[in-house]
């Protein structure tokens, strides 16, 4: 495992000149290559990095510099919604740090110290998670999960090495991160059958339960992950199949959607129509899209009976990366802090905000 004082710029070293020109985003973007350290986690080492860097003389200035810097990494992130979780945790830890310093300087050095043992003890959530869901997994248990998570991957490593097991796995386009979850659990001996997309209905009743990772977890308890776990959830619930995820508690977050649109990745050119074609200039010939179509229709008649059409990169914009399900399309949120129902979120996520 990496260090996390290493990978986050060495939070023990003496605090940086004031003068030093610091970039929250090239900081955020460095820790990340480290492939263990998750969104919400690269945000709070980032935010601590700042503090070490920050020239801040009172709390209300330090508050500010944090609230500027988080705003930098939500402006420059597409998705921002794990992000988003881990800025929030630490500000709220920031603002309710019980201290008796002797100066300010030495309560950021407290604080720096402390996001990075809590990082450092973050690391071992996916273990905790992965132990206690094993209980609710039996011996020849038949699981469904969709993309790639690293925290799944954790947890049905785990149960392999107990139990017997089999998986499918959605293939989840348009990024097809579902092909490499199946690597993975095929390389350590995991039965393994990748799924269309569209055909998670015609497999729900082969499964005892479904599995999936999660983006975030949010105040009514419902979830935040790859679009396509709505539909998965739904499925689910309409042939009584469990529905189980797994969530590190820094991604609870306090938001609140009430629908699909409602969440912050949500753009305008997101499931829109195409703009209504401009006239051609004189002298000009343009393509129609039926035309496209048909020359598309014309090529594929030439070529080989197997080949297949993909989106293009500006249809694939078009399309969400991430989509809400319900709480009462979840069985459990399996946690750092124990296996709990929608509800239960929703109290634990009070209680952590509020001091």
């Amino acid at each position: 495992m990496s260090s996390i004082a290493t990978t986050s710029g060495a939070a023990a070293k003496e605090d940086a000149p004031s003068n030093a020109k610091f970039d929250i985003w090239t900081t955020y973007q460095s820790i990340l290559q480290n492939e263990e350290i998750s969104t919400p986690l690269a945000a709070i080492l980032a935010l601590t990095e700042l503090v070490r860097r920050s020239d801040a003389g009172t709390m209300f200035e330090l508050v500010k510099a944090l609230n500027d810097g988080a705003k930098v990494l939500n402006e420059r992130t597409p998705n921002p919604i794990g992000l988003n979780a881990g800025c929030e945790l630490f500000i709220a830890f920031v603002t309710l740090f019980p201290h008796d310093s002797d100066s300010f300087s030495d309560l950021k050095r407290e604080l720096v110290v402390q996001g990075q043992k809590y990082a450092e003890e973050a690391l071992t959530y996916r273990e905790k998670i992965a132990q206690l869901a094993l209980g609710f997994i039996k011996d020849d248990s038949v699981i469904l999960t969709h993309s790639y998570s690293r925290v799944v991957m954790k947890t049905l490593l785990r149960a392999h090495e107990r139990k017997r097991i089999s998986v499918y796995v959605t293939e989840a386009r348009p990024r097809g991160l579902g092909l490499r979850t199946y690597e993975e659990l095929t390389a350590a001996g995991i039965p393994c059958t990748v799924v269309l997309d569209s055909a998670v209905s015609y497999v729900m009743d082969k499964v005892d339960f479904v599995l999936v990772g999660s983006e975030a977890v949010v105040e009514s308890g419902g979830l935040i992950n790859a679009v396509g776990s709505n539909q998965i959830a739904i499925i689910a619930k309409s042939a009584n199949i469990p529905f189980y995820a797994l969530a590190e508690s820094y991604k609870f977050h306090r938001l609140f959607p009430l629908s699909q649109y409602d969440l912050p990745t949500h753009k305008p050119n997101i499931l829109s129509f195409p703009l209504a074609p401009r006239t051609p200039s004189p002298g000009v010939p343009v393509q129609t899209e039926n035309q496209s179509i048909a020359a598309a229709d014309e090529n594929t008649s030439t070529s080989t009976p197997d080949q297949t059409r993909s989106m293009t990169r500006e249809q694939i914009a078009c399309n969400p990366d991430v989509d809400y399900t319900r709480p009462d399309l979840i069985t459990l949120v399996f946690s750092d802090v124990g296996s709990l129902t929608p509800e239960g979120v929703s109290q634990y996520l009070v209680g952590m905000f509020a001091g």
